[in-house]
């Protein structure tokens, strides 16, 4: 009778490991070939629909203006968006959502690039005197080129083979996205001239990622 109770019983967790298997490869088969391919078509989207509009003659009376602040925007989102997976993990409990943030990297450092070259090519025609002399007298860009400056090293070294090179030092360098994000948004800040309220947006959105992470790290640890 014992004998027979426990045979059923490690068919029930055969059947339910299994089960769990089953599910766990599904749950993954559609975050790889349906979730994240979605989510990158998504991203590069914007991009695309700038380019159109600029082939299209749509963007307004000022297209080029429209494309620099375009990408800019775009980049700023993306980068807030990465910042928030970690606490959008924590809540959904749902690990997977980490192996997004590289992608969502990437992108950020993307459009924020694109942002630079439409600025220096589009808008200053490669005159690297007037560039330089915005750089140097004009606020909002200075903090811009340190904030894609600052980027720079986080895309170059996003890769699993820098991961594993640089060690622990791969989190502090990669911490840097933090002060990158206060300079970005103090770089929308100081660009627009009357309508605040978008840069506002941001700067909550920003204050509540960074708060909830100080409070976990500070507070509750302390």
């Amino acid at each position: 009778m014992q004998a027979s109770t426990f045979s059923q019983t490690r068919k029930k967790n055969t059947v339910s490991k299994r089960a769990g298997a089953k599910q766990l490869k599904t749950g993954e088969f559609y975050f790889r070939i349906v979730f994240k391919p979605l989510l990158f078509i998504l991203l590069l989207a914007p991009a695309l629909w700038l380019a159109w509009g600029a082939y299209q003659d749509s963007l307004g009376a000022n297209p080029v203006e429209a494309v620099i602040r375009g990408m800019g925007d775009w980049g700023l989102r993306i980068l807030l968006l990465t910042l928030l997976i970690s606490p959008l993990k924590r809540l959904l409990d749902w690990p997977r959502l980490l192996r997004l943030r590289r992608m969502l990297g990437l992108f950020a450092y993307f459009y924020v690039a694109l942002h630079l070259l439409a600025y220096v090519w589009l808008d200053q025609y490669f005159d690297w005197n007037e560039i330089w002399l915005d750089v140097v007298e004009r606020p909002f860009i200075t903090v811009g080129v340190l904030a894609f400056v600052l980027l720079t090293p986080l895309a170059l070294t996003s890769t699993k083979g820098m991961m594993r090179r640089l060690g622990k030092r791969w989190k502090r360098l990669h911490r840097l996205v933090y002060p990158i994000s206060i300079l970005a948004v103090l770089h929308f800040w100081w660009m627009v001239k009357l309508d605040i309220s978008e840069p506002l947006v941001y700067s909550i959105l920003l204050a509540l990622l960074l708060g909830e992470r100080l409070y976990r790290n500070v507070v509750r640890q302390g």
